[in-house]
């Protein structure tokens, strides 16, 4: 890798690729960002509070107002309109048909019948056939016993309602996805082009989806489903393109020799042999479509997410953990099976199996007979077709939650609170002034100049026209309110990965014990995350934050860890060998090294931040996400809710390209 990396102490060298000109480039892109923050000082001690664009909730710009007559417009003219009338009712019509199928098999016809066509009882027995036919016997046990849990929280509808619509929304999404995931892995010219449109769609955060659909479609399930399937096929896409293109090239030129045809050695060389790569995709794009359908309970969709969202915003901690808890085992189960199914699809995986290809085949069989029994019963018995209501022990579970919150917020109040208190007043308030009160100029140069000291000409011109759509769109003082929330929980994000990424990275027994946990915490909707911290710290923009730190230290550790194990073994022990102590291993060596993988932590970390703090509006988190709930619910602020979801799209690429260009840099000659 390297010639010599220790002489008489430990140094890192970048790679033979690196010249004095890089460290001269270095010390510019150090004296340039010291010039963007010394005028972004400068400015604001002497011009605070003068040039902040500041705007009252209930004050709306010109283009406000022009976005809400474009909505009346809308309104008043979707009837008549070519382009509704032909074309985006006709396919609102068709998704909501397929979602009020699935609904009315599993949860309730939306023509009111309160019965499904299939009781919760042929609901269970038929998921839990599906889980053993796609898994294995242990993810089929455990997708049962989950759903027959939602029964005794009460909320076996509710979950149907979700589950329904994440089928409906998978669907879709893998019927659009995997045919342009195939065609990017066959063709350059369709992923050249596919690319930059997936990398700009996973930038958004969730949240951003739901003001133009509900626009466009209205609300309700249709919509929540066309909003699923948008922000759920990215994944899928991705890793079937991947599969495809990494199956090695001497395997194509060899299939090519035997005369194949394209179609001939896609079917029988490049799908079989992505098979594995294409099931992880669908297991993302299922994990994403749960957590945008729950948020999507904005915009009217039913389920669980619909009964958090009126807990949060009734401040009801019982409810809101009760029906947490059932989207967290939703997710667990859903992420299981796919997995498991991944896991099948591997070569051979059959084979290592503990039942034979004929035995396996006679116990599906039986056990489907018995599922056929049981959906017949549950369409004739009325306690297999709803559950009955003495079993429900869900007000039980949320009043001893909501007891359990009460007594924690009466005895630790001085705790929490003080702790609260000393956080707002001594780090958040203080910076989120330094970013509000400085005028929006100087701001805006101290940004572009820092863009151009880390990526360049091209990173500045797109950040500065970020920027400037973030100013003509009227929420300057508001963006940097999220702003200053997403930079300091990405702060406690980046402490976080590092120590625990570190300790990951250096054990093996540490990372075996605590991966499984970060797992499980990434297979959670955002919305989850909300609920504790509410119960906690109450209704407020730090709830938002420290929600938003815990949603997303699992990526940025998983990431560090990775980064830290993936450091050669010969240079630790060389290290090692010179006489350094574990901690200058650690500062001078590993984390110089992992330079990169850090900043790529902070670049995803930022992006589940910022996706967080906008979605814990919903808890008073103040911001652009505030102004696109505000614009939700009263059609007076429609158009600056709306505006405020293009500045989120914006914030988002902004950060997100700064990030990536510090991950691209150069790393210095030699570090001591």
């Amino acid at each position: 890798m390297m010639a010599t990396l220790f002489r008489a102490r430990p140094v890192l060298a970048a790679g033979p690729g690196t010249t004095a000109g890089n460290r001269r480039r270095i010390s510019r892109r150090t004296a340039l960002l010291l010039g963007a923050g010394a005028l972004w000082l400068l400015g604001y001690l002497f011009l605070h509070g003068t040039g902040t664009l500041a705007l009252p909730a209930s004050e709306l710009t010109d283009l406000h107002r022009s976005l809400n007559h474009f909505n009346s417009w809308i309104a008043e003219n979707r009837a008549g309109n070519p382009v509704f009338m032909y074309v985006l009712t006709p396919l609102r019509g068709a998704v909501g048909s397929v979602a009020g199928f699935f609904m009315a098999v599993f949860a309730a016809s939306p023509t009111g019948q309160v019965i499904p066509v299939m009781g919760w009882l042929g609901t269970v027995a038929v998921l839990t056939w599906v889980a053993f036919a796609v898994g294995n016997l242990r993810v089929a046990l455990l997708t049962a016993v989950v759903f027959s849990f939602f029964g005794f929280q009460g909320l076996f509808v509710d979950a149907a309602y979700t589950f329904a619509l994440v089928v409906t929304a998978v669907l879709l999404t893998l019927l659009a996805g995997i045919p342009l995931g195939v065609l990017a892995g066959i063709s350059s010219r369709v992923q050249k082009v596919v690319t930059p449109v997936l990398d700009f769609m996973q930038t958004m955060p969730s949240f951003v989806y739901l003001a133009p659909l509900a626009l466009v479609f209205l609300i309700g399930p249709a919509s929540a489903v066309i909003a699923t399937v948008i922000f759920a096929a990215p994944p899928v896409i991705r890793l079937t393109s991947h599969g495809i293109r990494s199956i090695p090239e001497n395997t194509r030129e060899a299939s090519d020799s035997l005369g194949t045809t394209g179609w001939q050695r896609l079917r029988t060389l490049q799908l079989p042999m992505a098979r594995r790569t294409i099931v992880m995709g669908i297991n993302q794009s299922t994990m994403a479509a749960l957590s945008m359908v729950t948020i999507a309970a904005l915009i009217a969709a039913p389920g669980l997410g619909q009964v958090v969202v009126v807990a949060l915003q009734s401040l009801d901690v019982g409810t809101a953990v009760n029906s947490g808890l059932g989207i967290v085992l939703m997710a667990i189960v859903l992420d299981r099976v796919t997995t498991a199914a991944s896991q099948r699809a591997e070569p051979g995986a059959r084979r290592s199996g503990r039942l034979s290809g004929r035995t396996r085949f006679i116990v599906l069989s039986a056990a489907l007979i018995l599922t056929l029994g049981l959906v017949q019963v549950s369409r004739t018995v009325m306690w297999a077709a709803v559950f009955p209501q003495n079993l429900n022990v869900g007000p039980a579970i949320s009043g001893g939650v909501s007891a359990a919150s009460d007594w924690l917020q009466t005895n630790l109040y001085f705790l929490t609170h003080s702790f609260q208190e000393s956080v707002t007043i001594g780090i958040l308030n203080p910076f989120q002034s330094l970013l509000t009160d400085t005028p929006f100029f100087v701001l805006a140069a101290a940004i572009a100049i820092a863009a151009f000291a880390v990526g360049g000409w091209k990173l500045a011109a797109v950040t500065s026209f970020c920027l400037a759509a973030i100013i003509s769109l009227g929420l300057w003082n508001d963006t940097m309110v999220t702003l200053a929330s997403s930079l300091l929980a990405i702060i406690v994000v980046m402490v976080l990965g590092v120590v625990f990424g570190v300790a990951m990275g250096r054990s093996s027994r540490i990372d075996q014990a605590m991966r499984p946990m970060l797992d499980a915490g990434q297979t959670m909707p955002a919305f989850v995350y909300l609920v504790p911290f509410l119960g906690l710290f109450g209704a407020n923009r730090f709830t938002a934050i420290v929600a938003a730190i815990i949603y997303a230290a699992p990526v940025a550790i998983k990431i560090t860890a990775d980064g830290i194990a993936g450091i050669s073994p010969t240079v630790v022990e060389a290290a090692v060998s010179s006489g350094s102590t574990p901690w200058q291993v650690i500062s001078k060596v590993q984390l110089p090294m992992a330079r990169k993988t850090l900043a790529l932590a902070a670049n995803q970390g930022l992006m589940y931040v910022l996706a967080m703090v906008v979605i814990g509006a919903l808890v008073g988190a103040g911001g652009l996400g505030y102004d696109v709930v505000a614009g939700f619910v009263q059609s007076s602020v429609f158009g600056k809710g709306l505006a405020a979801g293009l500045a989120i799209v914006f914030l988002g690429i902004l950060l997100d390209r700064i990030t990536q260009a510090a991950a691209a840099a150069p790393v210095r000659k030699r570090i001591s």
